[in-house]
């Protein structure tokens, strides 16, 4: 099987190295100095106290890489669009396109019932362009629960978990998602296949939507975002609004807010994606968690004030950045 990791920021490479470790010899898109890097001295990387450095088959956007058995897609939302044509450059009749990619995804509706099936979600698929080129049968569903970190151009550390759970969008097992679930197995990564992909990406959206614009508003990490009595409350609104608006589609949560909220406090002093991405002056990936909340809570007719109001206050805050004496 030909495997292809697009994307290599920190959990991409993180994904890459135990892919490599297993002897799967993934190939990993990547570009820019993070290229470079890993081309001329290899991914070193940090886990459990213990750091190496591994050769791993990186490939730029020009390369010619041929048509790949699985793609596992670790892009950011925003940057799915952009990479289209690499991506179907990379499929042929078979291929397989797992997205681990946070937020609402761009095949949502694909393979649900009821008035909103087969619909695009304008926030994160602008104009249906991922749906049009890569075609939601192709894609299998996936949430992805590590924590890392890209310290520099080549190197990451490592911080928790190792759990990725899969699931068709039809909720079918499929052999597919099947074979997937080993091949990750195989490195030694807890993955689990899920007959509602979808609940499991409400539960992780649940703490994104809460932590991660925030983070980038203070600049704090998990665990005093959690545990700090003002961002605390904040969080428990936002966590009620996502809530009732991923209720309202089926989503089930299997735990209190209390609850998730020890469990981000229990993380530690760890940045989250939005925040590390915000200090490297990367794109934030508000279109996937805010914006797709959003849209999701207005087709259903619930109103999310104060997901509103950290999409507004994050915009602000970019804006002025951008131009200052125009915010």
């Amino acid at each position: 099987m030909t495997i292809c990791v697009f994307g290599a920021g920190a959990i991409g490479c993180w994904l890459a190295a135990r892919l490599q470790r297993a002897g799967l010899r993934p190939s990993l898109v990547a570009r820019g100095d993070h290229l470079r890097a890993l081309r001329t001295s290899g991914l070193r990387i940090t886990e459990d106290g213990h750091t190496e450095t591994l050769q791993v088959n990186a490939r730029g956007v020009e390369d010619d890489l041929p048509p790949q058995d699985l793609i596992i897609v670790t892009l950011k939302a925003h940057s799915i669009t952009s990479a289209l044509d690499h991506l179907t450059s990379l499929c042929h009749d078979e291929t397989v396109l797992v997205f681990g990619v946070n937020g609402i995804p761009w095949w949502f509706f694909h393979g649900m019932d009821g008035p909103f099936a087969e619909r695009t979600i304008a926030s994160v698929d602008p104009g249906n362009q991922i749906w049009e080129a890569i075609k939601p049968q192709r894609a299998i569903g996936c949430v992805l629960y590590p924590a890392a970190e890209l310290l520099a151009p080549g190197e990451v550390q490592h911080v928790s978990g190792n759990r990725i759970s899969l699931g068709e969008p039809s909720g079918k097992m499929s052999a597919r998602v099947e074979e997937v679930m080993n091949v990750l197995l195989s490195a030694d990564i807890r993955a689990s296949v899920r007959r509602d992909i979808r609940n499991e990406i409400w539960i992780k959206l649940w703490g994104n939507v809460a932590f991660n614009p925030l983070s980038v508003l203070t600049g704090a990490t998990l665990d005093h975002l959690a545990t700090n009595p003002g961002t605390n409350a904040i969080a428990r609104r936002l966590m009620e609004e996502t809530q009732t608006i991923g209720a309202s589609y089926g989503a089930r949560f299997g735990m209190t807010i209390d609850k998730r909220l020890q469990g981000a406090a229990a993380v530690g002093p760890h940045k989250t994606s939005m925040l590390q991405d915000y200090l490297h002056g990367k794109p934030l990936e508000s279109s996937a968690m805010l914006d797709g909340v959003l849209e999701l809570g207005e087709l259903a007719q619930i109103e999310a004030p104060t997901i509103r109001m950290m999409q507004a206050m994050l915009a602000m805050k970019l804006a002025s950045e951008r131009h200052p004496n125009n915010s």
